[in-house]
């Protein structure tokens, strides 16, 4: 084999989508049942996900970070899926005689039942946040939004949490 001319730029090594997969989708998971607010279509979200990784593997392996190609998808796909059973929910509304609509299945846990009220950007910063301890710039990259706004996002679901819980276990 003969050897790269200088100034060519070596390729950067890919990961094998499979160990990816094994790594990220547990997370994955993780972050649509935060977002979404619903554990029972977290894991298809989370595969859909996954999919979509797969699909375009030959680009998404090539990013610096492709995990945070992946989440940004996990995270468009449950903002998109809660728009979707809140307009739905809206629809039925409508359309029921009664208003004895059962509520919504999500998750048992008092703090993530909040998290769930929260406004789209919000739920994500702070899934990613306290799921996976991200920092701000990692959420910003991940949300596709400047550090400064990752941070209000943030600090504005931190808040809505304190509201709806009591402060002190918001920032535990």
């Amino acid at each position: 084999m003969s050897e790269p001319e200088s100034g060519a730029r070596a390729l950067p090594l890919r990961e094998a989508f499979p160990a990816f997969y094994r790594r990220e989708y547990p997370k994955m998971v993780a972050i649509a049942a935060a977002v979404s607010g619903n554990r029972s279509i977290a894991e298809d979200l989370a595969q859909e996900a996954m999919l979509r990784a797969h699909r375009h593997w030959d680009r998404v392996s090539t990013y610096e970070r492709p995990g945070a190609w992946v989440r940004r998808a996990t995270i468009n796909l449950s903002l998109s899926a809660t728009k979707r059973a809140s307009a739905e929910m809206r629809r039925m509304l409508r359309i029921a005689e009664s208003s004895t609509l059962p509520e919504p299945d999500v998750a048992d846990d008092r703090i993530w039942k909040a998290v769930a009220k929260l406004p789209g950007k919000q739920r994500a910063a702070i899934a990613l946040h306290y799921l996976e301890d991200r920092l701000i710039d990692e959420i910003a990259d991940i949300l596709k939004v400047s550090n400064a706004t990752a941070r209000v996002h943030l600090h504005r679901g931190r808040q809505a949490l304190a509201t709806a819980l009591g402060s002190e276990e918001v920032y535990a």
